[in-house]
């Protein structure tokens, strides 16, 4: 007779053996949606048409109370009426009202305020219909999985809700139950959306060509990878290992035995949304400290480690009472090349020293702009957009308001959203929302700049090295002033020490792979035959405070410890 634990750990292996199995899993195919549904023409009229009287109705009243000098009178209203829109449209529609949410810069602020509801505050499905499910896919009665089960869910989402719970172990946990009969409503609304955006994408009125079926699809990718609770459990492990050392940020651990495609279980999280500040505040939580490790965290996964969380809205960020920034949701992620990232990080760096011209040449990498588009023309518009974004002083650089005005450039200039930036976009907005929420003086680039100027010093990687020496020279010149300005806002992060990017700094230029900075940095103090003297006072007088002798020469020894005789024989001229 096979034991109780016996079965369990069977059972678990094959949960985890599936979830693990990408590949045999169910993926969005925008061909194989669109065969299917062609061949059920009536199908797709009988959804085409509610979704026509629906949208089509609402437009109508928004255009009546415009002809009657009512749009302010009835735009509460109005904004109410959406969102019960979409909500009766189903979780496709829940899900394009919850990307809008993040999107000042598209929707009025009016409609703005109902569509964030649309986060958390959705209606839930029968909870004999959730129950079914969980005996079902648990293949056990609730009474032998729980030792107590809340009787109704205590949140609702688009695509599922969750319900709290006490194993028989004891220990507490969240148990997400998806909606039932969720694919064949997702593929039907996507293969509509995309038939839609193949016809009117030439009359709308941005640039965006063809992109639109890929933001499409981009959106049918992850929403396919979201209403599989297996790979969200995969993400959320994923995400857990990336974060393992930093202190400020904790995810919840994953109950593979009481896992499946349609029910996830996580450890249960204490916590308050980041929006009530009020119990923020009660709590006598450090909220600037909370505000920095939710930038700095949404800067790593960009930056580090290349997986991001795609909606950080307030239903999925919670802040514990020990000050931690706690992720709850881990459906919608992304990942990013290596290439795209250092990309991005010398983006910033060129924003920062308003060089224009190489920020265009990061479009054109980042797929921003086509590679055979002729950039001369576009950069005293982004010199327009950029330069008023950032006023006079790069502090006052906002996202959101580079994203209000950079949209309008796509009227005239050829630029489009790549897929994979719409979520990227949406989740840098919505990070800085959070933040202006909790500080409404809140500078992104307080936090931002400074971390991505300590990664190009540091130069941890080859990647990173070379971005640095890309950023430091122009048209084969050393440039003095970008070193300055990296180095004053890195010190802006009072936790900065320079002697660690020193140390690194040393050993590079000693390598072999430090070669060709060391040769300019020579040329650079005697470019013109003149001794650069004056920027090397400048320099120094940036750093002496954090390079004390003592401290400098340890890191120096150090350095020259790690080089053998023969590297350091390298490095002396022959005669």
């Amino acid at each position: 007779m096979v034991s109780p634990e016996l079965r369990r750990g069977r059972r678990l292996f094959r949960r985890k053996s599936r979830a693990v199995a990408q590949p045999q899993r169910k993926r969005y195919d925008a061909k194989v949606i669109a065969q299917y549904y062609r061949k059920r023409p009536l199908q797709v009229i009988r959804r085409a048409l509610t979704i026509i009287w629906v949208l089509g109705g609402f437009a109508l009243r928004l255009r009546i109370d415009k002809w009657r000098g009512q749009t302010e009178k009835n735009k509460f209203k109005r904004a109410s009426e959406l969102r019960q829109m979409l909500t009766r449209l189903g979780p496709t529609f829940i899900k394009v009202g919850q990307a809008l949410s993040t999107r000042p810069d598209l929707v009025r602020k009016d409609f703005l305020e109902e569509l964030t509801k649309l986060q958390d505050q959705l209606p839930p499905f029968d909870n004999a219909i959730a129950f079914s499910i969980l005996e079902e896919e648990l293949e056990r009665p609730l009474s032998e999985v729980y030792r107590e089960i809340s009787p109704d869910p205590i949140a609702a989402a688009s695509l599922g809700q969750v319900y709290s719970a006490v194993l028989h172990s004891g220990e507490k946990v969240a148990v997400k139950v998806q909606r039932p009969s969720l694919a064949p409503k997702l593929t039907l609304d996507l293969y509509l959306m995309r038939w839609a955006a193949n016809w009117f994408t030439p009359w709308l009125p941005l640039n965006l060509g063809h992109d639109l079926t890929m933001i499409i699809d981009e959106f049918g990718a992850k929403l396919f990878e979201e209403i599989d609770y297996l790979n969200e459990g995969i993400n959320a492990e994923k995400f857990a290992a990336n974060f393992r050392n930093h202190s400020g940020i904790k995810v919840p651990a994953v109950y593979w035995l009481y896992t499946t495609a349609h029910v996830l279980t996580l450890e249960w999280i204490n916590g308050y949304k980041l929006t009530d500040t009020e119990k923020i505040q009660s709590a006598n939580l450090d909220e600037d400290a909370l505000i920095e490790i939710g930038v700095v965290a949404g800067l790593r996964q960009l930056l580090e480690h290349g997986f991001f969380h795609a909606d950080p809205h307030p239903g999925n960020l919670l802040a514990t009472p020990d000050g931690r920034m706690a992720y709850l949701d881990f459906g919608m992620m992304d990942q990013l090349q290596e290439n795209t990232k250092e990309t991005i990080a010398s983006s910033v760096v060129h924003l920062i020293n308003r060089d224009y011209y190489a920020l265009a040449g990061d479009f054109i990498e980042l797929g921003f702009l086509t590679p055979d588009t002729k950039i001369e023309p576009i950069i005293p518009a982004l010199e327009e957009v950029l330069g008023k974004g950032m006023g006079e002083s790069v502090r006052n650089f906002n996202f959101k308001s580079v994203t209000d005005q950079f949209s309008e450039l796509m009227y005239d200039y050829p630029f489009r959203v790549p897929a994979q930036f719409s979520l990227i976009i949406r989740s840098v907005v919505t990070q800085e929302g959070l933040a202006l929420s909790i500080d409404p003086d809140f500078k992104i680039v307080d936090v931002a700049f400074p971390y991505v100027s300590r990664r190009l010093l540091r130069g941890e990687s080859p990647e990173m090295r070379r971005r640095l020496v890309e950023v430091l020279f122009q048209d084969g010149k050393f440039q003095w002033q970008r070193l300055e300005n990296m180095i004053a806002i890195a010190q802006a992060d009072e936790q900065f020490d320079l002697l660690p990017t020193a140390q690194l700094g040393l050993q590079y230029l000693l390598s072999e792979e430090g070669r060709y900075l060391r040769d300019q940095l020579l040329l650079a103090l005697t470019e013109n035959e003149q001794l650069h003297t004056e920027e090397v006072q400048r320099l120094w007088n940036l750093v002496k405070e954090d390079l004390k002798p003592r401290r400098l020469f340890d890191v120096a020894l150090n350095t020259l410890r790690e080089f053998s005789t023969e590297e350091v024989a390298a490095l002396i001229p022959k005669e």
